[in-house]
């Protein structure tokens, strides 16, 4: 009868040390996977920013109009200089960028990222104004003058290097979140694709 006690005794005792053993190193891995998936969201909303990268333009043209009758033996011009100097803005708003954390897999997906804003802010100043009074400056004139500006301007940003520049800058606070992630053990996917490294962002 004494050695059935025993029995149970230690069969009692075996499975209460395997519960407490089960719960110790369960709670450790769920504690563990909380804090790394918290610390990656509190890296993905240090990044969620407005990425600004800025650019200086001047530009110089001529403005003509000529407001002609009775078949040209009587006409009208008007003309002028026009100094533009523009400050450009190329910016990525992170702050909108979509994801998802994939505890189970230890995982970020981006699911998107912003495309860039390009922000033309011109100061025009017009120089050596002519113009007559049956052909004067209007604002349509002036309308027409700021969108050739802003056209004009849009090819030079096209075949500088601001644009690329800027997306270098995003790719560097995108990089912050690929650090923390492999710190910790987990992985960023993109596209359907591992980042391993920053030059595998392909934007």
């Amino acid at each position: 009868m004494i050695n059935l006690y025993k029995k149970l005794f230690f069969g009692l005792l075996i499975l209460i040390l395997g519960f407490f053993t089960y719960k110790f190193f369960t709670s450790d891995s769920e504690s563990s996977t909380e804090y790394n998936s918290n610390l990656i969201q509190e890296q993905i909303k240090s990044v969620g920013k407005l990425v600004v990268t800025e650019g200086h333009y001047s530009q110089v043209l001529t403005f003509k109009d000529k407001d002609s009758y009775m078949a040209g033996l009587i006409s009208f011009d008007k003309k002028a200089i026009v100094v533009a100097n523009s400050d450009v803005l190329v910016m990525y708003d992170l702050r909108q960028m979509q994801y998802d954390i994939d505890e189970k897999n230890k995982s970020i997906r981006i699911i998107s990222i912003p495309k860039e804003e390009i922000k033309i802010s011109p100061d025009i100043q017009y120089y050596d104004v002519e113009q007559s009074k049956f052909n004067e400056f209007t604002g349509a004139d002036f309308n027409a003058i700021t969108k050739k500006v802003k056209a004009d301007l849009a090819k030079k940003i096209e075949k500088s290097t601001l644009k690329s520049n800027a997306k270098n800058r995003l790719i560097s606070e995108l990089s912050k979140i690929l650090l923390v992630t492999h710190s910790v053990g987990w992985k960023v996917e993109y596209k359907g694709q591992e980042i391993k490294s920053e030059k595998e962002f392909k934007l």
